[in-house]
């Protein structure tokens, strides 16, 4: 099993997304100023994951410096990336262990706190992954099912979020066929999650973003499964780019989409996705595939790297905690409230 995020002692160590799937390389962290480069560069990526690996950019960071300049450097290490919201989560989360500091070596306290992190994303992975599949089981199965971007470990570090549910629910036989979408600019579709399906001895089928109309259409998919980098306090999903467009095409060719999430992806501090700050990229990533030119010199160039589903087009919202079918500003705060969170 190959490792994305692992605590090496003195130092972070990451599988490098960008090289993947031609090869597996490693990035090392010896410094927070290496864990803000690593997410800036997509080194690492996907919520869960980037938020991880704050946790432990944090652990470096005590190493580094006194408990004033800790928290100031921390601030810059929430700035990362702006639109996950669990790296704001995670930051907040070693701050406030920060603060409350007492007793022992910070750093260690710090380590303990992001293995405790680590850990829960794990089991949250699982518990995803087993309401997703309980889910798909409810419905005209065995199915075919699309999926964009990638969700699977190298996302969040476990077993996934979309990806943890659909290799569930591949196990439990629920799956006929399984779309995964190029995912452009970036290409996480055709570079990482068809990697992780081939780790994982899963078929399924490579198609080019602009095929999902047809292919929800004519190879009948039922369910569209996607994972989130923000979700507001009224069920808006802030995903992927590309997200919205397959929901559209869901509603209106009655297939259901499952946004599939941990808690801590959910900011409830946001009324809704109107005020979600939205990524935009360099043009590089647009006009160039590697090192080949695909496109004119000064181009003018428009590169968001995430758009906003509406929560009225969303079927479900799949959390460690419970399931939330045709999400609301109330039907978030109760299953909040419920959990104590």
């Amino acid at each position: 099993m190959y490792e994305v995020i692992k605590w090496c002692g003195d130092h972070l160590q990451l599988l490098d997304q960008r090289k993947l799937p031609v090869q597996q390389q490693y990035f090392l962290c010896y410094q927070v100023a290496d864990v803000i480069d690593a997410i800036k560069l997509m080194v690492v990526r996907g919520a869960p994951a980037i938020g991880i690996t704050a946790a432990y950019g944090a652990v470096l960071a005590a190493k580094q410096h006194d408990t004033a300049e800790l928290l100031n450097t921390l601030d810059s290490l929430a700035q990362a990336r702006p639109t996950a919201v669990n790296l704001h989560w995670a930051v907040k989360r070693m701050k406030k262990r920060v603060i409350h500091h007492q007793e022992g070596q910070l750093d260690e306290c710090l380590l303990a706190e992001a293995n405790e992190i680590f850990q829960q994303e794990i089991v949250a992975n699982q518990q995803m992954a087993a309401y997703g599949a309980e889910l798909i089981a409810q419905s005209n199965a065995p199915c075919n099912i699309l999926t964009h971007c990638n969700t699977g470990r190298l996302a969040t570090g476990g077993s996934g979020t979309a990806l943890g549910v659909i290799c569930r629910a591949y196990q439990q036989g629920l799956i006929s066929q399984l779309f995964v979408d190029e995912t452009r600019p970036w290409l996480q579709g055709s570079r990482l999650t068809c990697w992780e399906l081939q780790q994982a001895d899963i078929p399924f089928q490579l198609n080019v973003d602009g095929a999902a109309a047809h292919l929800i259409k004519t190879e009948k998919v039922s369910w569209v499964i996607v994972g989130a980098d923000r979700i507001t306090a009224n069920g808006d999903v802030a995903n992927k780019i590309g997200t919205y467009s397959l929901a559209v095409l869901a509603r209106y060719h009655q297939a259901k989409l499952m946004v599939v999430a941990p808690l801590s992806t959910c900011d409830l501090s946001m009324a809704s996705g109107s005020d979600i700050p939205l990524e935009h990229r360099e043009a590089t990533e647009l006009c160039y595939l590697a090192e080949r030119q695909l496109a004119p010199d000064n181009v003018a160039v428009n590169n968001p790297v995430f758009d906003i589903t509406p929560a009225e087009l969303v079927d479900f919202i799949v959390t460690e905690r419970g399931i939330v079918a045709n999400p609301t500003a109330e039907k978030l705060k109760n299953l909040f409230e419920a959990c104590a969170v």
